[in-house]
């Protein structure tokens, strides 16, 4: 629990055997109200791996769920579905690339108000090779697609992010794979939920090469993946509510929710 707020972590993994144990360890390590642990539930999903990922992140304090089908998504939906109820979700990824500590800086801004909290690596501090061309090149085209569509500034589609539980419901998530993070972010726009971006460090994975950024079908998925979600999202909210998002409910963490 941090600041009367339970937290619960989302980790999709595959192929992750060398990162994903010390990603929970640093985790679950953090201390929270009165010295507890700042995190109350805590869950991989093990997305297809063909190594040790499941065993290490279990031996490591995580709760481990298997989902065979490929994709960042439904990793993320399968993980959501076995997480007990808490007031927070805080999303990461296995592959040690963000500060375990600087989970702190988003669980404020949610204490602080905020529905939704992303960790954007364009205000924080790169360590060289932490981000590839493409993944660069993709994070700035998608947030100037972004701004030219719904007027709203966006630095980062960062996996290191917090949202409210009851938030995260009404989002509806339904990508499976490589839209995830920008569905997000777009929905949040368009349900006017209070969302910030808070400066985040990106770090060199310590092992193994990015699913992402890090081979030629990654790059291409992504990008695919990324510019056909604004254009559904954009195509929908035009036939759905060409005024624009619905209106925002309260999003308070009254009790918790999973």
């Amino acid at each position: 629990m941090y600041k009367k707020l339970t937290v619960g972590v989302v980790v999709p993994a595959r192929d992750e055997e060398r990162n994903v144990g010390p990603v929970v360890r640093d985790l679950l390590a953090l201390r929270g109200d009165g010295g507890a642990r700042l995190v109350d539930d805590f869950v991989v999903c093990d997305n297809g791996s063909a190594d040790a990922t499941a065993e290490r992140a279990r031996a490591a304090g995580a709760r481990v769920v298997r989902e065979e089908t490929p994709g960042y998504g439904i990793a993320c939906l399968t993980a959501l579905g076995a997480l007990r109820p808490v007031h927070v979700v805080l999303f990461t990824d296995g592959d040690q690339s963000f500060v375990a500590g600087q989970c702190v800086r988003l669980l404020d801004a949610i204490a602080a108000g905020a529905d939704f909290a992303v960790g954007s690596r364009a205000l924080g501090r790169r360590e060289p090779g932490a981000l590839s061309p493409p993944q660069i090149l993709g994070n700035r085209l998608a947030g100037f697609l972004i701004r030219a569509v719904w007027g709203r500034r966006v630095t980062d589609l960062g996996p290191y992010r917090a949202i409210r539980a009851g938030a995260l419901r009404r989002l509806d998530m339904r990508d499976r794979a490589y839209g995830w993070t920008v569905e997000m972010q777009v929905k949040a726009i368009q349900h006017r939920l209070r969302m910030v971006e808070v400066p985040v460090d990106a770090v060199r994975r310590r092992f193994g090469v990015s699913k992402v950024g890090g081979t030629v079908r990654g790059v291409i998925g992504a990008g695919i993946g990324i510019l056909s979600m604004i254009a559904r999202l954009r195509w929908r909210q035009a036939r759905e509510a060409p005024g624009g998002g619905a209106s925002r409910e309260d999003a308070g963490p009254g009790t918790e929710e999973g």
